[in-house]
């Protein structure tokens, strides 16, 4: 049996997402062997209260026999069909399922094999969908700074995380980017009616500089998540959607993160921010992470526009070995099946609002600059100087809480100096007080660190370097 050194040194052959290639032979990650609802344990017996559930995605919490056994009996069954031309009885029964807890007409999904690659998908629906009705000109794709849609090259293109296309070439003629709808934004002056009418004008403008007639989309996520957990001024998605509608663009609402509980309900768009888009992607969520697997879905007035002008056939030449896989289309059965039993939305719509008091109760720390979120979601934001733009400093508090964190008994999964939270479904308000708790021990001990590696630098004249991000 390998030792944990040696599975360590091992995985310095696996390259990870967002790796440092120059540090690759030098990594020293947490190795984690197990996992038991909200928590997960490392390789040393360390428990760890998982705040992240992973990356948005573990939302039913870690251990579920009953999606093992699903998987299993799936396995045993019928391993993998070709889904161009063939079906099987889960991904049929799981594609109806989503469809009833879907809000308006959006009653057609498309299967993919996780959250990049619905985005992808389904912008390719969005282009078919205009060449089909006439108007090949209508493809330009309008989304958000600081907004997150995978990392094709589609999806990493029309994401608006800027740090993340480092090095990297982007698509430039396709994507169009506006401001975040980021109320740290606004102006202490402006009132938040104001702020709206900006935020809205931002989508105005841009399609006025772009053109209506070449405009096909805007991609929003209902909260921005991995750009630091932005949520928008309420009324935000509605008056952009009704932009939408007069200038004949299509409305994306990428779901990837708030689908499947996180705001407690299945589904953001309609019941947390009243609206019914025309396209909704989901992944994450959609199978707790157990096994990979994502979807979009479309409005059945897309569809039926497409067989209207199709004629004899309008085939959409787009789709992937594993779409519809009856193993992960069995998990996702399970993984809804024990979200409706054990009523998990309705748990996160008590819990959520508790978790959004404890975590301002953070906003004391003088690191703290904000906290914000809405459900299971929230953001504490943490500067050593506040208002300063320093990079290496944002990365330094980041990493530091990070480590206190960590060594405490929880992850926190910076986002440079952003620790963002997204526990399961399942979490507790004593497994809240726990998180907060420790969240607020990890981010007094990173500032003493600070204070203190400021008071040696002070003494001997020379400044200590930063962590490495």
């Amino acid at each position: 049996m390998s030792t944990s050194a040696e599975i360590k040194q091992r995985d310095n052959l696996f390259i990870h997402p967002w790796d440092d290639l120059v540090k690759i032979g030098k990594h020293e990650r947490t190795l984690l062997d197990r996992g038991e609802g909200v928590y997960v344990y490392d390789s040393e017996g360390n428990r760890l209260l998982d705040a992240p559930a992973g990356m948005w995605c573990v939302n039913v919490g870690h251990g579920r026999a009953e999606i093992a056994q699903a998987v299993y009996d799936q396995i045993m069954a019928l391993t993998y069909v070709s889904p161009w031309s063939m079906t099987t009885g889960p991904a049929a029964k799981f594609a109806a399922q989503i469809a009833e807890q879907s809000p308006g007409d959006l009653n057609h999904v498309f299967f993919t094999t996780g959250g990049s690659t619905a985005v992808d998908s389904a912008l390719r629906f969005v282009h078919f969908y205009n060449n089909m009705r006439g108007k090949p000109k209508k493809k330009q794709i309008i989304s958000q700074k600081r907004g997150y849609h995978g990392s094709t090259y589609l999806g990493g293109s029309v994401s608006g995380k800027e740090r993340d296309k480092t090095n990297l070439d982007m698509e430039s003629q396709l994507v169009h980017h506006i401001e975040a709808p980021h109320l740290l934004y606004k102006p202490a002056d402006m009132s938040d009616a104001d702020f709206l009418e900006q935020c809205v004008a931002n989508l105005e403008n841009m399609i006025a500089e772009v053109g209506a007639e070449n405009c096909a989309v805007f991609v929003a996520e209902p909260i921005l998540a991995s750009g630091g957990v932005i949520v928008p001024p309420e009324g935000y998605h509605q008056r952009c959607l009704e932009v939408c509608r007069k200038n004949d663009m299509l409305y994306l609402s990428d779901e990837v993160v708030t689908a499947f509980g996180r705001l407690g309900h299945c589904f953001a768009s309609e019941d947390v921010f009243g609206i019914v888009p025309d396209i909704i992607t989901t992944a994450k969520g959609l199978t707790s992470g157990y096994i990979p697997m994502g979807a979009f879905l479309v409005s059945d007035r897309l569809v039926q526009e497409i067989k209207d002008k199709g004629g004899d056939s309008a085939v959409f030449s787009n789709g992937f070995t594993y779409s519809g896989h009856p193993v992960a289309a069995a998990a996702g059965i399970k993984n809804l099946e024990i979200m409706l039993r054990d009523k998990l939305f309705e748990q996160a719509r008590e819990t959520g609002p508790y978790m959004q008091q404890q975590m301002r109760t953070l906003r004391d720390l003088p690191v703290v600059s904000d906290v914000r979120g809405k459900g299971l979601m929230a953001c504490v934001e943490c500067e050593i100087k506040q208002g300063s733009d320093d990079l290496a400093m944002d990365y330094e508090i980041g990493n530091l809480i990070d480590k206190h964190c960590q060594r405490l008994g929880l992850i926190v999964r910076p986002i440079i100096n952003m620790c963002v939270m997204s526990p399961p479904l399942t979490i507790t308000k004593e497994q809240i007080d726990e998180m907060v708790s420790i969240l607020r021990q990890g981010i007094l001990l990173a500032m003493e660190e600070i204070e203190s590696s400021e008071a040696g630098s002070s003494e001997t004249g020379h400044h200590q370097p930063s962590p490495a991000a």
